[in-house]
C-alpha cells in the first residue's frame, strides 16, 4: 500500500513575511523542503504528498507553488488568500489556473472573530473558490465547529475538509462537546484530516490516549476521513514521521480497502490528485 500524506508544510525562513517558526521553536527553526521529508518519511512508501501553507501570506503561497512546480511529490498545494480583500476574487482565479493548487486554507484559529468566515464582506472570494472548482481547509478549533456546520450549510457546493480533527484538547482528555459537534459536519457531508492530534498531547502522553478520539472520526467520517502527518508540526516535541504513521495505523485498527481509503485514496478523491499508476 502507498501513502498519500493529505497534510505537511515546507517553509523558507528567507521568505518575505515569515512569521513561524520562530528561534523560540529549534526543532522547526530552519528551512524545510522535500530532502528533508524524505530524509524523515524513510523508508515509507510515500507516493504524494499535499503541501499546506503555513504562512498568512501571498509571498508563501506563490512560494510553494514554484517550488511544487518542479517536485513530482508534492501532487497539491493548500494556499492562503486574503479573503476579505476586496480584490481576492482575482487573486482566486489566477491561483486557480495553477495545475496543483487544489484548495485555501484561512488561518482562522489565529483569528479572535470564531464567527469570521461567516462575514458578508467574504462571500465574493468563497463564490471565486466555488466558481473556480476550489476546496476549503478549514484550520479550526472546537470553539469554531457550531460557526463552520453553518458555514457548510451556506455553502453546499464547497468543499470542506477540517484540518486536524479541529484540535480536540487531546491533552487533558477532553471529548465533549466537540464529539457531538465534529459528527454533526460528518453528517453534512465534511471531510475531515486524521492529523495534528499528536502536538494537541503534552510530550508524555502516550499516542494510545488518542483511541477515543481516532474511533470517533472513523465512526462519524468512515471513508471521507485522510490520514496527514502535519510534519515538520509533528516534530515539535520529538515525535517522527515514521512513528505518527505506525501510530495512526496501529489505532485506525483498518484493513484492505478502508485502509486504502485512510491513508491514500480519500486525499485523492478530495484534492482531485493524479491516478496511482502502479
Amino acid at each position: 500500500m502507498t501513502i498519500i500524506d493529505s497534510h505537511l508544510h515546507f517553509w523558507s525562513l528567507a521568505t518575505p513575511g515569515h512569521e513561524w517558526p520562530t528561534p523560540d521553536e529549534p526543532r522547526l527553526y530552519r528551512d524545510m523542503g522535500p530532502d528533508d521529508l524524505r530524509a524523515a518519511a524513510g523508508d515509507t512508501p510515500l507516493a504524494g504528498a499535499v503541501l499546506v501553507q503555513s504562512q498568512p501570506t501571498d509571498t508563501d503561497t506563490d512560494w510553494m507553488l514554484a517550488l511544487a512546480a518542479g517536485e513530482p511529490l508534492v501532487q497539491a498545494v493548500v494556499g492562503w488568500v486574503d479573503l476579505a480583500h476586496p480584490e481576492a476574487p482575482e487573486r482566486i482565479a489566477a491561483l486557480a489556473r495553477h495545475p496543483k493548487l487544489r484548495s485555501l486554507r484561512p488561518m482562522l484559529q489565529s483569528i479572535d472573530d470564531t464567527e469570521w468566515l461567516l462575514r458578508d464582506e467574504l462571500r465574493p472570494a468563497i463564490a471565486a473558490m466555488e466558481a473556480n472548482g476550489l476546496r476549503l481547509d478549514a484550520l479550526v478549533q472546537p470553539r469554531h465547529l457550531p460557526m463552520l456546520s453553518r458555514f457548510v450549510a451556506r455553502w453546499p457546493d464547497l468543499a470542506v475538509v477540517i484540518d486536524h480533527a479541529a484540535k480536540p484538547d487531546a491533552a487533558q482528555g477532553a471529548i465533549d462537546p466537540w464529539r457531538d459537534h465534529i459528527a454533526q459536519l460528518a453528517g453534512q457531508g465534511a471531510f475531515c484530516k486524521l492529523s495534528g492530534l499528536r502536538t494537541e498531547q503534552t510530550p508524555d502522553q502516550a499516542a494510545d490516549e488518542l483511541a477515543p478520539y481516532i474511533d470517533h472520526l472513523l465512526a462519524s467520517f468512515g471513508d471521507r476521513l485522510m490520514w496527514g502527518s502535519d510534519w515538520p508540526v509533528l516534530t515539535r516535541f520529538g515525535e517522527s514521521y515514521t512513528r505518527w504513521l505506525a501510530d495512526a495505523q496501529r489505532l485506525a485498527r483498518a484493513t484492505g480497502t478502508e485502509r486504502e481509503r485512510l491513508f491514500s485514496g480519500c486525499a485523492r478523491d478530495f484534492y482531485g490528485l493524479p491516478e496511482d499508476d502502479r
